[in-house]
């Protein structure tokens, strides 16, 4: 196990305040290192997610990074998997950690999306974050992708525009409640239905925005402990898989990357899927949270589920109380190093946004890259549970 000992999410947003992610990143790390009661010198290595150098003009950020943040006595590595960037350099951390290479690990996730590039050289990128020497110079786009993967699960299960509406107005309503949430709204369905169409069936408003933003966390080996923080929430059970690309898969609208991810995951935990009591999904377009959880176990009728509340604050599973890609944003560095930091401060109950009545034993932090080619799955447990 590992223990979960502090936290930092910085606003997702456009800045345009004539700061750098290397700010960013020192500012997410300092509130994280405040609250975890450690000083510089005891972290013995720096993990940083950061999904590309295009973003940042950058080559050897950690190690720039580890001179900024007087961890220059740390080991310095660097992740990069997609959108599921900040997932796995938790993951990473975590493995260090149990396996004895390292005691107190800071992982830090940066990525300026928003202000970096122009719209359209951010299409033509993510395009090739498909197979560059196929899909890529073909024109398809994420969003294209993404929409023929929804269509096909939606044809399965009997969804329709209407399950994409409530998914949208449900995460970026919870997102009001967070103060780094980039697109706090309250939409209405005919607001949604009146958005331009990107890509059948998906509107504007069923896309997650692209961000600046940052997020740390100070994670620690249970022998470590400050006294403070013996009931930090642990890290109890993690996941990675892989899928071929949408083209060549047997059911392209399944996330088969992540089923297998839960499973690993919930194996290491020690727990079954309806065990999980809260969950951050990742959500860069309004179908996909509902694959995202077909695909995990945690609803084999997702698209009734959340219209029935389930997926809510007074629900059983509350989903996104973040308010996920499509609320909080989307900075791909910095988004599942924020899932996880959302679930621990949930857990414990001093999350600054929507807060169960009674924080679940568990919580899951979900993120892939692609169109589902690869994912990873974070399962915390509150200390006394483990």
């Amino acid at each position: 196990m590992v223990a979960v000992v502090g936290c930092k999410i910085l606003p997702f947003t456009r800045r345009r305040d004539g700061t750098g992610f290397r700010d960013w990143a020192a500012e997410a790390f300092l509130g994280a290192l405040a609250q975890s009661g450690y000083a510089p010198a005891d972290i013995d290595t720096l993990v940083l997610a950061s999904e590309s150098d295009v973003f940042t003009l950058q080559l050897n950020p950690a190690t720039l990074l580890a001179q900024d943040l007087g961890l220059t006595q740390a080991a310095a590595l660097r992740v990069e998997a997609g959108g599921a960037t900040g997932q796995v350099a938790v993951q990473t951390a975590a493995a260090r950690i149990l396996s004895g290479l390292s005691r107190i690990v800071a992982v830090v996730g940066v990525d300026a999306t928003a202000s970096a590039l122009p719209g359209s050289t951010l299409r033509d990128l993510y395009s090739r974050s498909f197979d560059a020497m196929t899909d890529g110079p073909t024109g398809v786009t994420a969003t294209q992708a993404y929409a023929l993967s929804w269509q096909v699960f939606a044809a399965a299960h009997g969804l329709d525009d209407d399950d994409l509406a409530r998914i949208t107005i449900a995460h970026r309503a919870n997102a009001c409640a967070n103060p780094a949430a980039h697109l706090p709204r309250r939409h209405t369905p005919d607001e949604i239905a009146a958005s331009p169409m990107i890509a059948s069936p998906y509107r504007r408003l069923h896309c997650s925005p692209l961000s600046d933003g940052a997020a740390a966390l100070i994670l620690a080996a249970p022998s470590a402990l400050p006294a403070a923080r013996r009931s930090a929430p642990r890290i109890t059970g993690m996941g990675a898989a892989t899928d071929r690309p949408l083209a060549l898969r047997p059911d392209p609208g399944q996330f088969a990357a992540k089923t297998r991810a839960m499973q690993s995951a919930c194996r290491m935990a020690g727990i079954t899927p309806a065990q999980i009591g809260l969950a951050e999904i990742y959500d860069p377009y309004a179908g996909a949270a509902l694959q995202g959880l077909h695909a995990l176990g945690l609803s084999s009728r997702p698209g009734t589920d959340q219209a029935d509340g389930r997926f809510g604050l007074a629900g059983a599973l509350p989903v996104n109380l973040s308010g996920g890609l499509l609320g909080q944003g989307a900075a791909p560095g910095a988004t599942g190093v924020a899932q996880v930091a959302t679930c621990a401060l949930l857990l414990e109950g001093r999350y600054p946004g929507l807060q169960p009545t009674s924080p679940p034993p568990f919580a899951l932090a979900d993120t892939h890259g692609g169109i589902c080619s690869n994912a990873a799955v974070t399962i915390l447990a509150q200390a006394d549970a483990t």
